[in-house]
């Protein structure tokens, strides 16, 4: 079969702030995603980049003393460090303050300039009169305009999911100042969202392009009526500036997830062998995801694929949507001590064990992640420690004290290899269809069954019987064939694993095909510790982590 070509994102990190846990729930998800793509021999490439613009970018730079520039690019180093470490692995990883990015965003709002998509009009903005500027939406709180719920943002509700605008918030706060906000007019420039209603729909509808769950919420916006989108913000702002528009600059969620093409673009400059216009023109046949947190649906779901339409651009195959991260089954708090910043749980733990967590409970829904420190701790080290890698374990000690570590053949247990290589077909459509917890269910059943093949055959005894030698041989083969399939199948969860069997084995970096062949009469390398236990004081260390 020809390879398939597929685009894949993850949401753009805002470059404010560090990387926590509940970034991760995406990245790790997307990663998984991408991984097993290539495993299975299709051309999958994985972008992303920072996102940058925006007054809270400004406000942090003015509160640490240093330019907006100098803080996004600090944090962009510290997002990819992060990343890195946690083994997600982009094709690019870019930044929304780029070249690029300006020049695709300007050519995109002349676009739809032409296509009469933009509107001007005065409008009343809520205006912080002490600090002397206009408040994005994030920056003023108060009562939710629908159903009265205290402390929420000028743009949507996170208890109701209403969406507003700041001057319909009751009660309103400058989150800058604490003053209570006054309205002041100012021409801004809008979006016609309503002109692609229909569209929409049709795009929505005629393809299964998101979850079921999301489907219904978006039939809840359509009925309600969608609004004209307000594209620019005023000055002071950092981002980039309108061109015929002095003093004017595009909202950052106009050119966020621009950032998705600037980062594919400048990978482009980078390789010769992609064509920009092949990804992005609007017959393209190669296909395009977004995974997206619920946060937000409606920007990547209405906004995001209108500008598409209004630019002439290929609109998405598919936009992913997950829930968020809980710990101990509440919201992530700081005064709980349940904030945790990806690099404090770098310094104390295996971020092998937080992917493989994670993918135990990701499902093709949008319900929240909970992090459960306890069931975190028994999971991996019940099934990583005591289920897989005790396989690999028991079994090697045999190959290497009586055999040279020379393996032999499988013939007396070809039909146990071959049920245990059926099942790779049920485990790759789990993946594809991004049931992660279903894959690592099989697979574990995989391990019990592995574990109880070995029990059985008791090799430990059989050793101490005479002429029994060939037989440990041939059991202990199986053991490590049964073994290498588990860890070809966790391959996309847990890389650095798969890497250290590929080691032990003696083998070419699995792929997904690999499954459907033993390794038999092959020399091993000697067993090195592949993974070790947690440790209660290692989570005791990562608890209390805030953002700094």
């Amino acid at each position: 079969m020809t390879p398939r070509k597929i685009l894949i994102t993850a949401a753009l990190p805002y470059a404010n702030g560090d990387i926590h846990l509940g970034h991760m729930i995406e990245h790790i998800q997307t990663d998984i995603w991408v991984r097993f793509q290539k495993m299975m021999g299709n051309d999958a490439i994985f972008v992303c980049a920072s996102d940058c613009h925006g007054t809270p970018i400004m406000l942090k730079a003015e509160e640490q003393g240093i330019s907006p520039e100098a803080l996004v690019t600090k944090m962009r180093e510290r997002h990819i460090k992060d990343f890195k470490d946690f083994l997600i692995e982009f094709d690019n990883y870019y930044t929304t303050h780029s070249e690029e990015s300006r020049q695709l965003t300007e050519l995109i709002y002349e676009k739809l300039k032409t296509h009469g998509d933009i509107i001007r009009k005065i409008i009343k903005q809520t205006y912080d009169p002490i600090k002397d500027m206009f408040l994005p939406d994030r920056y003023v709180k108060g009562e939710c305009p629908r159903c009265g719920a205290p402390d929420q943002y000028g743009d949507n509700c996170e208890k109701c999911g209403a969406t507003y605008t700041p001057t319909e918030l009751k009660n309103p706060k400058s989150v800058v100042s604490g003053t209570t906000p006054v309205q002041k007019e100012s021409e801004h420039y809008f979006f016609d969202l309503p002109k692609y209603e229909h569209i929409l729909k049709k795009w929505l509808h005629e393809k299964k392009h998101v979850q079921d769950a999301i489907a219904h919420k978006l039939e809840e916006w359509f009925t309600q009526g969608l609004k004209e989108w307000d594209i620019s913000r005023d000055a002071p702002y950092f981002g980039f500036e309108i061109p015929d528009a002095p003093g004017k600059y595009f909202y950052v969620w106009l050119d966020a997830p621009i950032g998705y093409i600037s980062s594919f673009k400048n990978l482009c400059d980078k390789r010769s062998d992609l064509n920009f216009k092949e990804y992005w023109n609007k017959n393209s046949q190669v296909e395009l995801y977004h995974f997206i947190g619920k946060d937000i649906l409606y920007f990547h779901t209405l906004f995001w694929p209108a500008i598409l339409m209004g630019a002439d651009l290929r609109t998405p195959d598919g936009v992913f949507v997950h829930g968020f991260l809980t710990v101990n089954g509440e919201k992530m708090s700081k005064s709980r001590g349940t904030f945790i910043m990806a690099r404090k749980y770098l310094d104390h733990l295996n971020p092998e064990y937080f992917r493989y967590y994670i993918a135990s409970k990701l499902g093709n829904h949008i319900e929240d992640v909970d992090l459960n420190l306890e069931d975190f701790k028994l999971k991996v080290n019940a099934d990583l420690v005591g289920k897989v890698v005790n396989i690999a374990s028991r079994c090697s000690s045999f190959i290497q004290k009586y055999f040279d570590q020379k393996l032999s053949s499988i013939e007396t247990e070809r039909e146990l290899f071959n049920n245990f290589s059926q099942k790779g077909e049920d485990i790759a459509q789990f993946y594809e269809q991004r049931e992660y917890s279903q894959a690592i269910r099989e697979i574990m059943l995989l391990a019990d069954w592995a574990n109880q093949y070995i029990n059985e055959k008791k090799p430990w005894l059989l050793i101490k019987e005479k002429n029994q030698e060939k037989n440990v041989q041939d059991i202990c083969t199986v053991g490590l064939n049964l073994f290498r399939l588990l860890i070809l199948y966790l391959k996309p969860v847990l890389p650095n694993l798969a890497q250290k069997t590929e080691i032990f084995l003696n083998i070419p970096p699995l792929i997904w095909e690999d499954h459907q062949k033993p390794l038999e009469n092959d020399t091993i390398n000697v067993f090195e510790p592949m993974i070790e236990r947690i440790e209660q004081k290692q989570l005791d260390a990562i608890m209390g982590a805030v953002e700094i």
